[in-house]
């Protein structure tokens, strides 16, 4: 006989049930056929699940545990409570319009003010009189972007389409009426921006072969604080180093010392605009630190407040060897002791090249009349600190005897002491000239 087939049930009706019963069922949601069981192996216990009270505590370790990283990195402060940020304006040139830094609150600015980078800086006037006998009395003419711009377009005013630029060496051709209009509109927004995004003709400025001629119809000196902050941030991501040390150096190190000289302080925008343009290390040594110790106008306030960007970030020691290097071979003034001994407090493997420079640099100062200030007694203790062990022997009695001509009544004795108390290198350095 054949298999007889068991009917379907279809929600508690039969397959074949009158139409008008199936209509009728039809209209109301039924409960499936098939029915889950769970795995009776795993244990019949219910799930427990994390209480208030222990997730409450879970937090609060996580919590601290984050707070002290970011005291450990320099980014916060572990008693400090958190605060709340906003996003701001001013994606970089190739970044989708929709990314927006991250900017502290005003809360936020006022806490990191408080560690003292954009508060008045209390200069001791004794020491500030000593930097004084240091500085250049006729120090040359400081030069921004827009002397620069205009001596080119003076120089060949019937033929400015063959004047050259000095960095990209394209020809400057005249500005078309529209580009200008466009390029005005955005100094006006760029002498009163706040936040939000700029302007996308701003951003595409760096990729312009006559990059220098574009800013300079934009104003750099009318620009905001802020607006200065986001262009750091533009100009150092998509410059090349040799642009961006002529923007650091016209543009940004104009506007940081004029800042500083009126407020006896610096903006909170232009100093993280300092920090920013570190991106570019060599640039911002050549563009900004280099320049600022060979002006020789370089006051105490100025130099603490850059110095303390070399202590609170990290700098690759190829650049700040040849910083060093550099500094200690230019004419002394007082701002160049603070910034040997920032570099030397970083405790780098430098090379005897430039320990070697060191020296020379402290022992030029042997037949010196003029009192030398404190800070350069500062950096020669530093240096014995750090490196005693890596001068040789005559560097060593070389630098006894100067303390010897240049004494003082409390360094002088700390430095003799880091001097004999380390064994000399044993790679003979180069003889010391002590007449």
């Amino acid at each position: 006989m054949p298999k007889i087939k068991a009917s379907r049930k279809a929600g508690g009706q039969a397959k074949h049930a009158p139409l008008a019963d199936q209509i009728l069922a039809g209209d109301s949601v039924q409960p499936g056929g098939r029915e889950k069981r769970r795995d009776r192996g795993r244990g019949t216990e219910e799930e427990e699940y994390v209480g208030p009270r222990l997730t409450r505590r879970i937090l609060q370790q996580a919590r601290e545990q984050q707070e002290e990283l970011e005291a450990e990195h320099g980014s916060g402060d572990r008693t400090a409570p958190k605060k709340l940020t906003t996003h701001l304006g001013g994606a970089q040139a190739g970044e989708s319009d929709g990314e927006d830094d991250e900017w502290p609150t005003l809360e936020k600015a006022a806490e990191m003010a408080g560690s003292g980078y954009d508060t008045e800086v209390i200069v001791n006037p004794e020491d500030e009189e000593a930097i004084e006998m240091f500085m250049n009395k006729n120090p040359p003419l400081r030069r921004t972007l827009a002397d620069i711009i205009m001596e080119k377009l003076t120089e060949k005013k019937t033929e400015v389409e063959t004047v050259m630029s000095e960095v990209s060496g394209c020809p400057m051709p005249q500005l078309d009426p529209r580009v200008l209009e466009v390029y005005k509109g955005v100094k006006e927004v760029l002498s009163k921006y706040r936040s939000g995004k700029l302007p996308k003709a701003f951003k595409i400025i760096p990729a312009l072969s006559n990059w220098e001629q574009i800013l300079y119809i934009t104003e750099p000196e009318s620009w905001t604080a802020a607006a200065m902050y986001q262009a750091t941030r533009i100009f150092s991501s998509n410059l090349k180093d040799r642009m961006a040390q002529r923007f650091y150096n016209l543009v940004l190190l104009p506007r940081v010392r004029d800042d500083i000289a009126e407020y006896k302080r610096l903006n909170f925008h232009l100093y993280m605009a300092l920090k920013k343009a570190l991106f570019k290390t060599g640039a911002w040594f050549k563009g900004i630190l280099i320049p600022l110790c060979e002006s020789g106008t370089c006051t105490l306030r100025e130099a603490i407040i850059v110095g303390s960007i070399i202590t609170k970030c990290s700098i690759p020691v190829l650049h700040s060897s040849a910083a060093m290097l550099k500094i200690a071979e230019m004419e002394y003034s007082g701002a160049n002791s603070i910034f040997l001994r920032l570099l030397l407090d970083k405790k780098y493997a430098l090379p005897f090249r430039v320990l070697d420079a060191l020296v020379f640099h402290f022992m030029a100062f042997q037949t010196e009349q003029r009192k030398l200030p404190v800070l350069w007694h500062q950096s020669l203790l530093t240096l014995a600190q750090r490196y005693k062990a890596d001068l040789t022997t005559e560097q060593k009695e070389a630098l006894l005897e100067l303390l010897r001509l240049q004494p003082h009544p409390q360094l002088s004795p700390e430095i003799r002491r880091e001097l004999l108390s380390a064994t000399a290198r044993d790679v003979e350095g180069p003889s010391v000239n002590m007449d």
